[in-house]
């Protein structure tokens, strides 16, 4: 690849390339966590653009850097439009921009969304291996039909091979049906079982995970659960703040998930104060915290999503993608320079 080529891979392209990939995904996220808890990195807020018209529709801003064995930085878009569904088409559809670090010109232009669903799925599976204990995976609850939950599935499943069964639930009876259609395909003797109330998730699976589109809280009580449960709080905003105060509670950053009307945000707002977050999941994987406060205590990881995990899934995919000789390159994306003469 020379310096005036720009990398472009097709959704096809990153789809194909992070096929089998789980454990290495899996990988290179713990260590962007870690890179990032050591302070190699620039990861500033992210930016929401919402629509007043149409407040459940937004495109987000994710830019970062990550220094250490990294060294890459670029920009996630992502657009979320739950109404895609009735159109047919994907809720999510996102871009992403790596440039170099040494000239800061663009390197590659990627489709993200399906590096956002994977670094998503990564993110929870690695929390569920530190969070929960094997023999809480035998049953997995799915609260939330769409892509990401499918990932988060796909990831599970590669770090607890001793998986049986899935129970899945949606509030759309056809999104239930579809996940179940696929996960059958895709893993091949996992029991699938859908069911009409959330209650029944969480009264039968120690290890839960949400993916919904929800706004507002509206999971009041998690007392059903057992003993030692862990909830993977993926889609941030389903649970209502006394929920959060009342658990043990790892994030992947306080200042970035204190925002923008996240449950743990509303909690925050609830008592002035954030220590009932007890720590991130690189303070648990290098070790600084114990992985649960007790064995009794209700887990959950609320992960806001940093984007520096969308830069080193990225990355990774750009160094894979060359290589094996993979995707298109335009020739001359960039203007002559300024600086030659006529």
């Amino acid at each position: 690849m020379g310096d005036e080529q720009l990398l472009v891979l097709r959704g096809k392209d990153v789809q194909s390339l992070l096929a089998g990939k789980e454990q290495e995904l899996i990988r290179t996220v713990q260590k962007a966590y870690e890179t990032y808890a050591a302070g190699e990195h620039s990861l500033p807020h992210s930016t929401f653009l919402r629509f007043p018209e149409a407040p459940r529709n937004r495109i987000i801003a994710l830019p970062a850097h990550l220094g250490d064995g990294f060294q890459a930085a670029g920009l996630k878009w992502i657009a979320s439009f739950p109404g895609n569904h009735d159109l047919g088409l994907d809720r999510a559809s996102a871009v992403v921009i790596l440039n170099s670090t040494s000239t800061g010109r663009p390197e590659a232009i990627i489709e993200g969304s399906i590096i956002s669903a994977k670094r998503t799925a990564a993110s929870a599976a690695l929390a569920a291996q530190y969070l929960s204990n094997a023999a809480d995976a035998s049953r997995i609850g799915v609260i939330g039909c769409g892509v990401i939950n499918f990932e988060i599935v796909r990831f599970l499943l590669s770090v607890y091979p001793q998986t049986r069964t899935i129970v899945i639930r949606d509030v759309h009876g056809d999104r239930a049906a579809f996940f179940e259609k696929k996960c059958r395909s895709a893993f091949p003797g996992i029991e699938v079982e859908v069911v009409g109330e959330t209650e029944t998730i969480l009264s039968s699976c120690r290890l839960i995970s949400f993916a919904t589109t929800a706004l507002k809280p509206h999971v009041f009580d998690l007392s059903r659960c057992a003993p030692g449960t862990t909830v993977l709080h993926i889609s941030l905003r389903d649970l209502f703040a006394d929920v959060i105060l009342s658990s043990d509670n790892i994030v992947d950053d306080v200042d970035h998930v204190c925002r923008a009307e996240t449950s743990v945000h509303l909690a925050e707002q609830v008592v002035g104060r954030r220590d009932f977050i007890r720590g991130t999941l690189a303070d648990v994987t290098l070790g600084a915290l114990p992985a649960r406060k007790d064995d009794h205590s209700l887990a959950i990881f609320s992960p806001f999503g940093l984007g520096i995990l969308d830069i080193a899934v990225s990355d990774f995919v750009r160094k894979l993608s060359l290589q094996e000789g993979r995707g298109m390159f335009i020739d001359s994306f960039l203007p002559e320079s300024w600086t030659v003469e006529a």
